[in-house]
């Protein structure tokens, strides 16, 4: 499982005022500094925009401003607004995934609309935040992108990289950019879906001026359904195999078992879900080649989902069906709060708590000593989350 982790931007990770907090994800061989599932993000307000001074915890960063708008570029001058480089084709691409993937939720919700929220930094930096509440087939649904500048303290560094042997650097400059959602329709035959795709880029301590910048990408796309319908798991896994399998076969197998492992409620001797995948610390390979497997993953997310929810999301159901629903988002929420690094961090510097939790569905449900009648649907999907399987 992760360790803990190791920085954290704080007064908020996902809709109002503030920045996602980083946590410390791990893989088979590396443990590097990521983004959480949650992003921060400001609250939009019908007033004069306003400035707060943000409460930092391990990390460096400015003061938030409100806008009302939606600006063409989060990065700063120095770094070109459309240069060519990877972090301004990665910020244009969660740009992009964001706009798609809310219209297909709109689409497929018929009623809801999201409530789009944005934020800016005086010295460049910024987020938007879209949330659909209460639609018709989405009880809460979140789509959030941020572009992050900061100084990471030398202990978050050292922790971030292994390998470090200089005990005494100095402060570290870091550029993050990513997209996060999570999604809870009402049906329970309807999955909740997760994803998230980031970008880190740092300068090594004591690096010489125009030495080349550390950075890897990370990220992910899981299904956590509360009833398993074998053809809708095989085709989101198939989905998945697919992005993965037209840069590197490997992929999936691995990035299939990392996420089985990463989403563990070890208190449970369970997974959350059903699993995806999950990647982090990814700078093996050439960085072109993985800023093009990050947009293609990213882009699997509505082929992969969406044909699942519009099946599904009309299916009649028993008060039975939601109130086994209802625990399997307890589970949801144990892992979030238990395990997830960026959710943990954040309570743990104050942030802001309403931000920190906007990746939680609205309603949940725990029972004594519950137990599914074995050979159920219920005991099926549990077993399945004891005992992952290879779905493809």
């Amino acid at each position: 499982m992760p360790p803990p982790p190791t920085a954290a931007l704080s007064s908020s990770s996902s809709s109002s005022l503030c920045l996602f907090p980083f946590s410390s994800y791990s893989s088979p061989k590396k443990t590097q500094l990521g983004f959480c599932p949650s992003f921060p993000f400001t609250r939009l307000t019908n007033v004069t925009p306003t400035r707060r001074l943000m409460t930092c915890s391990a990390v460096s960063i400015e003061k938030e401003t409100l806008i009302s708008h939606r600006p063409h570029s989060f990065l700063r001058e120095t770094d070109g607004l459309d240069d060519g480089s990877v972090r301004s084709r990665f910020q244009r691409m969660i740009m992009e995934v964001q706009d798609s993937v809310c219209g297909a939720l709109e689409a497929v919700d018929g009623a809801g609309k999201f409530k789009e929220d944005a934020w800016t930094r005086p010295g460049g930096g910024g987020g938007i935040s879209r949330v659909l509440q209460d639609g018709d087939v989405f009880e809460k649904a979140g789509v959030n992108i941020s572009v992050v500048y900061g100084v990471m303290p030398p202990e978050a560094y050292r922790a971030a990289k292994a390998n470090v042997t200089d005990q005494k650097p100095g402060p570290v400059p870091f550029f993050a950019a990513g997209i996060s959602s999570v999604l809870h329709p009402k049906n329970p035959f309807a999955p909740t879906l997760h994803f998230n795709y980031r970008y880190f880029e740092t300068d090594a301590p004591k690096d010489a001026p125009g030495a080349p910048r550390q950075w890897w990408f990370g990220g992910g796309t899981d299904l956590t359904p509360s009833y398993i319908f074998e053809e809708d798991v095989k085709h989101f896994h198939s989905i998945q195999k697919k992005a993965c399998d037209k840069f590197d076969p490997s992929f999936y197998p691995r990035f299939k078992k990392w996420c089985d492992d990463y989403f563990y409620i070890k208190h449970r001797d369970e997974r959350r879900g059903l699993g995806g995948i999950f990647f982090d610390d990814l700078n093996d390979n050439d960085q072109e080649m993985l800023l093009s497997f990050a947009t293609e993953c990213a882009n699997s997310v509505v082929p992969a989902y969406v044909p699942i929810v519009e099946k599904r999301k009309n299916t009649p159901f028993t008060e039975s069906h939601k109130a086994w629903q209802q625990l399997r988002r307890g589970r949801y929420i144990e892992f979030n709060l238990v395990y997830d690094r960026g959710t943990t961090f954040g309570l743990k510097t104050g942030g802001r708590i309403e931000s920190i939790l906007v990746s939680l569905p609205l309603t949940a449900r725990w029972e004594y000593d519950h137990k599914p009648e074995e050979g159920s649907e219920e005991w099926k999907l549990l077993d399945a989350c004891m005992n992952p399987k290879e779905w493809i």
